[in-house]
């Protein structure tokens, strides 16, 4: 099972968001905390926690011995049983195991054992086919249609917070969309530093797996032009940074960011001649490193 990498305002949250989109209990699923939120000055919180989760894999079933004479088989003996006409019937000869036996010694044992290997043989198989009915249906599924789930759902939370705004679906590119919430008094939808926005990103994209199969990396939500004013903030830092590397020489190394905010700044630098950018680090440690271009 694939990990799941979720963001939220505290661990518990984020706990809470994996389990449901994974849809298992909590002694199901193997959780792992990535970030914590960190307390700054006046005790506000700064930062996201974040988690990875997968389904707990199950344990492979212990293999059976096959053949020839185990302790097991040592220490049962044949019982008489009835014959059903009130009779015992004595138990038959070694010599008579290839003829038929009993199911619960000798070749019976082989059966159970070969029955036990043809169920493991299927298992696979059949996972193989979900997964592939999966793949089929993820195929079959415009982003177009997972971003009309998206505005229902969005709508309707919009209708129940009795709140005064509108969705518009927006197409970014040929492989990405923007649902993009604006009107009056938003502000509790996008939240300190963006973290409401964010979860309700991730909620959407929710929904949507919930009624497709398929990824929904690409579906991304806006409320009352955040991104849109962001990006643009995070563009110019980006070119100051930039002009401070080409006048020193030296590369500057900017503080961790989520994959979006990456992208921005990455593309702000690619019109800026005489500077280049990388990505270093791992998971929520990963930043863009700025250096001059040769």
């Amino acid at each position: 099972m694939e990990w799941v990498e979720i963001t939220a305002s505290t661990v518990e949250a984020a706990k809470e968001r994996a389990l449901e989109q994974l849809g298992v209990a909590e002694g199901d699923a193997e959780i792992q905390v990535v970030q914590e939120p960190k307390t700054g000055l006046f005790g506000r919180v700064r930062g996201e926690a974040r988690v990875r989760a997968r389904v707990q894999p199950t344990s492979p079933r212990p293999k059976r011995s096959r053949g020839g004479k185990g302790r097991g088989d040592a220490q049962r003996s044949p019982k008489p049983r009835g014959d059903g006409q009130g009779g015992q019937r004595a138990p038959k000869p070694k010599g008579d195991k290839q003829q038929g036996g009993r199911q619960d010694g000798g070749r019976g044992g082989d059966r159970k054992a070969a029955g036990a290997a043809g169920a493991s043989s299927v298992a696979p198989a059949g996972g193989a086919s979900k997964k592939k009915e999966e793949d089929e249906m993820a195929d079959g599924v415009t982003l177009e249609e997972q971003a009309a789930v998206a505005k229902e759902f969005l709508d309707g939370l919009i209708k129940v917070m009795e709140l005064e705004a509108t969705v518009e679906i927006r197409t970014l590119d040929d492989e990405t969309v923007e649902l993009a919430v604006d009107g009056e008094g938003l502000g509790m939808l996008v939240g300190p530093r963006g973290t409401t926005l964010a979860a309700l990103q991730d909620v959407t994209r929710t929904v949507v797996q919930g009624r497709y199969t398929a990824k929904t990396d690409r579906i991304l939500v806006d409320v009352a032009r955040y991104r849109e004013r962001r990006s643009a903030a995070l563009s110019r830092f980006a070119k100051e940074q930039a002009d401070l590397v080409i006048s020193s020489g030296e590369e500057r190394t900017l503080e961790p960011m989520s994959p979006a905010d990456r992208k921005v700044v990455h593309d702000a630098i690619n019109e800026v001649d005489g500077v280049t950018t990388r990505s270093e680090g791992e998971d929520a440690r990963r930043h863009v490193v700025i250096a001059p271009a040769g």
